[in-house]
């Protein structure tokens, strides 16, 4: 049997003709078995894909369909001039992480996500916590864009792709700056002397789950390791109790090693991992 992919409704492209998207179906000697949707990432460049919505019927699978789909989508996306392919997969799906593992992709992050005690955590002795300054504010986002900039680049994606992102990332969350809407940024003191500071917004804690997400939060290199990042983690759950949340998520890239084990510890589970490939 041979199993193709087919278009399943015309290519659909922004304005700008940035992102594109189509959706396919999975066809096994021409009868549908399953679906996926190819496009372009958001925010990224027209060079960097998109997969999503893999789904096989259930007497189609174990049969390899799910494998030879992401095989022709990636040939899909070379032939619109893509050079890397993102995916995102459930924490908890179990053959779409080993489908992804066998086939070369490298998990990047995941999104974790907590749910909140009734009563805010106390910080420990000697810590105190205040609202950022506008000129903190204004010395960090210089700072911080180009950090974020960088940071993906060294994660495989080009400078122009890199700063493509880091810009639409501070456009969208960040519009009226430190007086957006639902953005709290803190700082937190260790006996008198800001040692960290935690970006927190009260919207979703994951898509479809409404709560606070932590979008950054950082120790001074000659403040840390003395448990400040748990303190501002703790701030963190503080800040969206006070906004009148319940549940509050974050994204951890995959190699960040302490970071990943100050939310195990913390509670934190996780609920979706990212995944790319280079093409």
């Amino acid at each position: 049997m041979t199993t193709t992919l087919r278009p399943s409704a015309p290519l659909q492209r922004e304005p700008d003709g940035t992102v594109r998207l189509r959706p396919y179906d999975i066809c096994v000697n021409g009868r549908p078995a399953g679906s996926l949707h190819i496009g372009t990432a958001p925010g990224m460049g027209p060079t960097v894909g998109l997969l999503d919505g893999l789904a096989v019927r259930e007497a189609d699978r174990g049969r390899g369909r799910a494998t030879v789909a992401l095989l022709a989508a990636e040939e899909v996306l070379r032939g619109w001039g893509c050079t890397m392919v993102r995916c995102t997969v459930p924490g908890d799906a179990g053959p779409a992480l080993r489908l992804a593992t066998a086939l070369g992709w490298t998990e990047r992050g995941r999104n974790m996500v907590k749910t909140l005690p009734p009563t805010p955590p106390p910080l420990a002795p000697g810590v105190t916590a205040r609202p950022m300054t506008p000129e903190e504010y204004t010395a960090w986002e210089a700072e911080s864009r180009a950090g974020y900039a960088r940071e993906w680049s060294s994660r495989g994606l080009t400078e122009e792709q890199a700063r493509t992102k880091s810009e639409a990332s501070y456009r969208d969350n960040l519009p009226e700056g430190l007086d957006t809407p639902g953005v709290s940024f803190g700082v937190v003191e260790a006996d008198g002397v800001a040692a960290g500071h935690v970006w927190v917004t009260s919207s979703e804690a994951a898509p479809g789950t409404p709560g606070s997400y932590v979008f950054d939060v950082e120790v001074r290199p000659e403040c840390r390791g003395r448990g400040l990042g748990r303190a501002l983690m703790l701030l963190a759950e503080r800040t969206a109790l006070a906004a009148g949340d319940r549940a509050i998520g974050l994204h951890v890239f995959a190699d960040n090693t302490p970071a990943r084990r100050l939310y195990d510890s913390l509670g934190y589970t996780t609920t979706r991992l990212h995944w790319s490939k280079r093409l």
